[in-house]
């Protein structure tokens, strides 16, 4: 068991380097990309891309159900080693998401047609240019649902380096986009979106192959299993609620931004959002190693292991989205008039806000990983995903107050920690999750950790404020850095964690010598 155990902590570590590798090459192609979109498209139809992106992605409620199941049920079945119950899930996973993506298809085309014409702000003039690119994000959106069981294979698998070679692919293919969108003399909104269309299925045929070549499960044959079929739905009924919500707090946050500021104010959140994706890529790739093993141990009975896994993830994760966002969060107006050539108003405000959404949110998904693996989330999403669904009415009542767009996200940080505590009570009950012990040992002690990497940072800034803004840049990110970082190892780490990174650091080092 131990031997195992050890295997495991190994494989994770690989698939965390792989992951970010794929995170580093993307990090950089996609940043440089956004400043060629959004000088290429200009900050209006920018920002009409973004809400009708933001519109299509809202169907992701109905259909992101059934792809949590299809991960979920692959990982168990893997965990328990039944590759006949494996091929049965694959394939029932491909039928289901076909035609899932034809139905929604078809409804998200009359819906979408009816919401552009009669309730989107945007001037007259681009109507049909923002028609043709909703036509293209509805196709990019099907065929990425047909291609969750393919992805969820690879996770399932923990094959991460497949994930990182062809999300490199993906990433210069967007880059190469953008570099014709900018010299193109076509409508540069309409292009857009049909490239980003053309290379999603370039992708899906990648995945495709690469899944039929390495696993014995992705071969598609016309399977009806009528108890799987009840168990998978089952399960993404439950989920429904909780998809329901999170997709309607993100995207139903862009609409109702859109209705009320109008898209140059959608700019402003499109780009706090890529920041956010960027420091929560570092995080969520480790979690993307770690959540398989989480699911695997669960099916194979290890529950002090589990409890483990999900312990530690959690507190890792948040180190890694504190370390980068500390320094983002203080030199937020630097960054972005360098990375941008015109900055939206309210984009630092957003920035901000966003990154402290991120570090709430990092913490629970360790937890509904776990609550996903045990299959049993009738209640569990009853609770969470009702107080979810409290964010749109609430921020839609504040906006009519004359409340700042950012609200929405202020919204959202108040409501992501009572969906914290209310998800460590279920799994206490579910699981026999240790509630008191979570709150030691990851949220006192991340809170702990938070508090003290901030005042060096608060002071550096205020000393700084006359300097030059470069110097200043570098001076408050060094002692933002640093601070982060003693904060995490006196503070957040443990005495024998302590103790095993100094003995790390002295064996690489007598290595080296």
């Amino acid at each position: 068991m131990v031997v195992e155990k050890s295997a495991n902590n190994r494989r994770i570590a690989k698939n965390t380097l792989f992951l970010y590798l794929r995170l580093i090459v993307t990090l950089l192609v996609n940043l440089y990309t956004s400043r060629i979109v959004l000088d290429a498209l200009g900050i209006e139809d920018y920002g009409i891309y973004n809400v009708v992106g933001g519109f299509v992605i809202m169907f992701s409620m109905i259909t992101g159900t059934l792809s949590a199941a299809i991960t979920r049920f692959l990982t168990f079945e893997l965990g328990k080693r039944d590759l006949a119950k494996l091929k049965k899930v694959f394939s029932t996973s491909v039928l289901i998401q076909f035609f899932l993506a034809i139905i929604v298809f078809i409804i998200a085309e009359c819906i979408g047609l009816w919401y552009l014409h009669y309730k989107m702000v945007m001037p007259t003039e681009r109507v049909p240019a923002a028609i043709w690119c909703f036509h293209f994000s509805l196709i990019t959106f099907c065929v990425g649902l047909i291609s969750v069981p393919y992805n969820a294979a690879i996770i399932a698998h923990e094959k991460m380096s497949a994930f990182a070679y062809i999300s490199i692919v993906d990433a210069c293919g967007k880059l190469f986009i953008a570099y014709i969108i900018l010299i193109s003399s076509f409508d540069k909104l309409i292009f857009y979106g049909l490239f980003i269309a053309l290379l999603s299925i370039v992708i899906r045929l990648i995945y495709g192959l690469y899944c039929r070549r390495n696993f014995a499960e992705c071969s598609i044959k016309l399977v009806f299993d009528k108890n799987l079929l009840k168990q998978m739905f089952g399960f993404a009924g439950w989920n429904l609620i909780g998809s329901a919500a999170g997709v309607l707090r993100d995207q139903g946050g862009i609409v109702l931004v859109n209705a009320f500021f109008g898209p140059t104010m959608n700019a402003a959140q499109a780009l706090a959002i890529k920041v956010s994706n960027v420091v929560t890529g570092f995080s969520s790739n480790f979690l993307a190693a770690v959540n398989p093993q989480i699911t695997k141990s669960y099916a194979g009975g290890d529950q002090e292991y589990t409890f483990d896994l999900v312990f530690q993830s959690a507190r890792l994760a948040f180190y890694m989205v504190l370390f980068l966002s500390l320094p983002l969060i203080f030199n937020a107006d630097f960054l972005l008039s360098i990375w941008l050539k015109q900055v939206p108003e309210g984009t630092i405000l957003f920035v901000r806000l966003v990154l402290v959404m991120a570090m709430v949110e990092v913490l629970s998904y360790p937890l509904v990983t776990l609550m996903l693996a045990t299959g049993n989330i009738r209640n569990y999403q009853i609770v969470v995903g009702g107080l979810q669904l409290l964010n749109i009415p609430i921020s839609y009542l504040l906006f009519t107050q004359g409340c700042i767009p950012q609200t929405v996200l202020i919204v959202a940080i108040v409501v992501g920690q009572l969906c914290l505590f209310a998800r460590l009570i279920m799994l206490k009950k579910c699981v026999g999750l240790n509630v008191a012990k979570y709150l030691k040992n990851v949220y006192l002690n991340i809170l702990a950790v938070s508090v003290i990497s901030v005042i060096l940072p608060f002071f550096a800034l205020k000393l700084c404020a006359e300097i030059d803004d470069l110097v200043r840049f570098l001076v408050v990110s060094f002692v933002s850095i640093l601070s982060v970082c003693i904060s995490c190892l006196f503070v957040g780490c443990s005495e024998k964690e302590r103790k095993m990174f100094f003995s790390k650091i002295k064996k690489k080092i007598y290595c080296h010598d």
